[in-house]
């Protein structure tokens, strides 16, 4: 094994900062002959009743395993096939309805050309991604996309660092067009995502969030004073005011309260009636926590009072409840 070298800081940040440049540089020039090709396979897969099966060694086999995995997050029935296991076997796995996506740089990958035959023979459609368009393997293939990289990242030109960068970057190019093609919603993306945060939070409803026990309500015979009091101890700005069905007749607000004071000297003993809002908006419990945020958001809310389908107040929903919510609309 080699001595190690010393470098400085700054040295050991250039050659980093070089790297970046260097896969950035072959992200740009990939991009810059994307062409008919491109969708000509996403229209393929598109249109395919069977399934999106990627194969590589190696190096781009870790990438074809990642390509997969986001393919099959997001709508596209994709999976890897190691090309050797193939060759012994698993080759039975691929059918005549699914699609090939064969990945190799150089495109001369003997194993991916050996197992390739046969799938030919059987009129299975393949895509190939290589940075050689003279190879047997984009010869072989139905549509060849090209990955266009001058040098690796490596300083010796031989470590797969600014392919591999720009095959991912390819991957992930098809998954996302694929996603619009075939209108993957955010309901679709958390059915495929039942555990993740970001599925749970799709698929939360009010209820899920909204405060039960610190439900702040008051009859119509209440005081000012009266639901002053219950707010207090709910530590809630609001309430809400319901009938003896507990259905919703009004809604209280500190901002009621402060509108009130001003035309009025003595409210503490006002009938609640008087001064609530009446009519008020009110969530469902069974509305998406996300559109409840959008809503929070879009007429500048801080709580707003929960009912069920028969029109009864079932909980109570703050801000604070919507945080996460509202922080994933802020990043679009």
């Amino acid at each position: 094994m080699a001595q190690i070298k010393k470098y400085s800081q700054e040295e050991i940040l250039e050659i980093a900062k070089k790297v970046f440049q260097d896969e950035a540089h072959a992200l740009k020039t990939t991009q810059a002959i994307l062409n008919t090709s491109f969708v000509k396979a996403i229209n393929l897969i598109a249109q395919s009743k069977g399934r999106l099966v990627i194969l590589g060694i190696g190096k781009s086999g870790h990438i074809g395993r990642k390509i997969a995995a986001t393919l099959a997050s997001t709508g596209t029935p994709s999976f890897f096939v190691h090309p050797t296991e193939a060759m012994h076997g698993d080759l039975g796995m691929i059918t005549k309805e699914d699609i090939v996506l064969a990945l190799s740089f150089s495109g001369q990958t003997e194993e991916l050309n050996k197992i390739l035959s046969p799938l030919k023979k059987e009129q299975v459609k393949i895509i190939a991604m290589t940075g050689n368009k003279n190879s047997n393997l984009a010869k072989m293939a139905d549509i060849h996309l090209e990955v266009d990289v001058q040098r690796e990242a490596c300083p010796y030109n031989l470590a797969p660092t600014s392919s591999t960068t720009a095959m991912l970057a390819l991957g992930d190019a098809m998954a996302i067009c694929l996603m619009k093609v075939k209108h993957f919603e955010k309901a679709d993306f958390a059915f495929f995502h039942p555990g993740g945060s970001l599925g749970k939070i799709l698929t939360c409803k009010v209820a899920d969030i909204m405060f039960k026990e610190k439900n702040p309500c008051v009859s119509l015979e209440a005081s000012v004073q009266d639901t002053l009091l219950i707010m207090t101890k709910n530590k809630s700005g609001a309430a809400s005011i319901i009938d003896k069905k507990g259905n919703l007749k009004g809604y209280f607000t500190d901002g009621d309260l402060r509108r009130a004071l001003q035309s009025k000297k003595d409210i503490l003993s006002l009938n609640i009636t008087k001064v609530m809002t009446k009519n008020p908006f009110a969530l469902s419990q069974d509305a998406p926590a996300i559109e409840a945020a959008k809503i929070f958001i879009n007429r500048k809310f801080d709580n707003a009072p929960v009912i069920n389908k028969q029109g009864k107040v079932v909980g109570f929903l703050d801000k604070d409840n919507l945080i996460e919510f509202i922080a994933l609309i802020d990043k679009k």
